[in-house]
């Protein structure tokens, strides 16, 4: 049977706290993989000498952390999940637009078979919200472009971005294809150099569509990241606002100390 160590019942953390740990543990060392089948609760409350409430509680905890999942007579099995690197200095470089890569599959180089699905491309009135962000004037109009990402089949990412309408409209941005190197790639087309990106990313709890659209089991957070994109002239040109699976990704960001 897998070592998954020994409650300590003298200690101030709760069995079923210690239990997850180990758990938690043996997937971070190896010993178990994505893919394999945990301990029956039996074998566990044999190993641990606990109760089997605090075997199924320390199970649940850590499907409710995405690092889990359960089959219906089968078993609970460790979770196959992707993780996505999205490395912050390189993501958006130029060399992968002329490459025809857009960002997504910059990022899922290497690591899945990534594929785009619920895509949804219109005109509309922009909100408040991205009238503001995109320097708009009062009943203004973008090019809303919505679509879900995936990794392996597996949801990772809902993505919404917004186009000025004087730029988008007409163009391949408007079409639910927009072609190789995607939405940046089209918007240097036509005359938009980029120059730079800003982001800001929060975590929160996904809302009852967000966890839907995710597949996401309960109590699984979401990073929420807010991307606008400047051409050379200092205009923002596009915001994409992003929902990520925070299980699937790690972000990495690397900047000068000066």
């Amino acid at each position: 049977m897998l070592d998954l160590g020994q409650v300590d019942k003298t200690a101030d953390t709760p069995a079923f706290k210690q239990i997850a740990q180990g758990i938690r543990e043996a997937v971070s060392l190896g010993r178990l993989q994505p893919g394999d089948q945990v301990p029956s609760e039996a074998q566990l409350m044999e190993q641990f000498g606990v109760a089997r409430m605090t075997v199924r509680q320390a199970l649940a905890d850590l499907r409710a952390e995405g690092l889990l999942r359960a089959e219906h007579g089968r078993g609970v099995f460790v979770r196959d999940r992707p993780v996505v690197r999205r490395v912050a200095s390189d993501r958006f470089a130029r060399r992968h637009r002329d490459q025809g890569q857009a960002a997504f599959l910059a990022e899922a180089e290497g690591v899945g078979a990534p594929s785009v699905d619920e895509i949804e491309v219109g005109s509309e009135v922009a909100s408040t919200d991205v009238r503001e962000a995109l320097g708009l004037t009062s009943r203004a109009k973008v090019v809303a472009r919505r679509r879900r990402y995936l990794m392996d089949g597996q949801p990772v990412e809902l993505a919404q971005s917004f186009v000025p309408h004087a730029i988008a409209n007409g163009t391949k941005i408007a079409d639910a294809d927009t072609g190789p190197g995607g939405i940046y790639a089209r918007l240097e087309e036509l005359g938009h150099e980029l120059a730079e990106f800003s982001e800001e990313v929060a975590a929160r709890m996904p809302s009852p569509e967000e966890r839907r659209r995710l597949r996401l089991p309960t109590g699984t957070p979401v990073l929420t990241v807010r991307r606008i994109a400047f051409d050379r002239e200092g205009a923002a040109v596009e915001l994409t606002d992003a929902v990520r699976a925070a299980p699937s990704y790690v972000l990495e960001y690397r900047f000068p100390a000066v």
